[in-house]
């Protein structure tokens, strides 16, 4: 199953980060911690190469706690900083935010050193669409401050916001890449809602989504939706969650679009329970 999705917008987005990278000290870049790998958009390593950088593995409460692990081992290993976080917990953003500083002060120091002056650290926020950014901007600066939505692409435009007197965020819009080569990345794209679904077969990605759930986390599938046999192919548990939800159309038909539709909107929020889609290569 091929998928895709590249508007306009996310063009001019890659044209808008270049310029602004000679404006920023620091880069953070939010991974969705469910899906680490292929919410890491391959353009940035090349995009931001030469300047400080930061992962935040983002909604870290919907993911799987020992596989999140592995793959901070695996940054590690990298020589990557890296924590993972939930932007809405006031505790773990304060743990982001101390870490950010005492990067943005050591920078500060070394700035001081080298030219004599003191300057404002500037970092900029990178992700990919529905990754969460302007929510952990808003966060670290604990005001609403820059644009926040539930689907893709809400972040059209550059917002820098100041932190503290010595150090600001740079707001980016949400950018994936021109061809998504690998069919698995972007079927998890779409299961963690970074492609809009009007661009997808929203039923097929739910009965993908249905056996990759069987497979990896067949208990809360089952606990989830009342289902007793997991041995079917995605499309007959889609029949067999729409009937059990009570979602039917006249003749007593499943509807499988609302369903599915329904049941990806559920994994999104985090309501089947702490899961992780992928590992490190070397750790699979």
């Amino acid at each position: 199953m091929n998928i895709n999705w590249y508007p306009g917008h996310m063009a001019k987005a890659k044209q808008m980060m270049q310029e602004s990278l000679k404006l920023v000290d620091m880069v953070i870049e939010l991974l969705d911690a469910r899906a680490p790998s292929s919410s890491s958009n391959p353009d940035f390593n090349a995009l931001y190469a030469g300047k400080v950088r930061y992962v935040v593995l983002n909604k870290s409460d919907y993911a799987d706690k020992t596989k999140t692990e592995t793959w901070l081992n695996h940054f590690e290993k990298q020589n990557i900083k890296a924590i993972a976080a939930n932007a809405l917990n006031n505790t773990d953003i304060k743990r982001v935010r101390d870490l950010l500083f005492d990067l943005a002060k050591a920078k500060q120091l070394e700035i001081k050193q080298r030219k004599g002056i003191n300057k404002t650290i500037r970092a900029m926020v990178v992700g990919i669409p529905n990754v969460g950014k302007s929510t952990f901007i808003n966060s670290i600066a604990g005001a609403a401050k820059a644009k926040t939505g539930d689907k893709p692409g809400v972040t059209k435009a550059r917002q820098w916001v100041r932190i503290t007197p010595y150090f600001e965020l740079l707001d980016t819009p949400g950018m994936l890449w021109p061809r998504l080569d690998n069919a698995r990345t972007g079927l998890h794209l779409a299961y963690i809602g970074s492609i809009k679904e009007e661009i997808i077969d929203i039923e097929e990605v739910a009965a993908h989504f249905l056996e990759d759930m069987t497979c990896l986390y067949p208990r809360h599938l089952s606990e989830r939706y009342k289902l007793e046999d997991l041995n079917q192919d995605g499309h007959k548990l889609l029949e067999a969650i729409a009937a059990k939800r009570g979602m039917l159309k006249p003749g007593m038909v499943p509807d499988t679009e609302r369903c599915a539709r329904v049941i990806l909107n559920e994994y999104q929020a985090g309501l089947l329970g702490a899961t992780t889609l992928e590992l490190p290569d070397n750790d699979l």
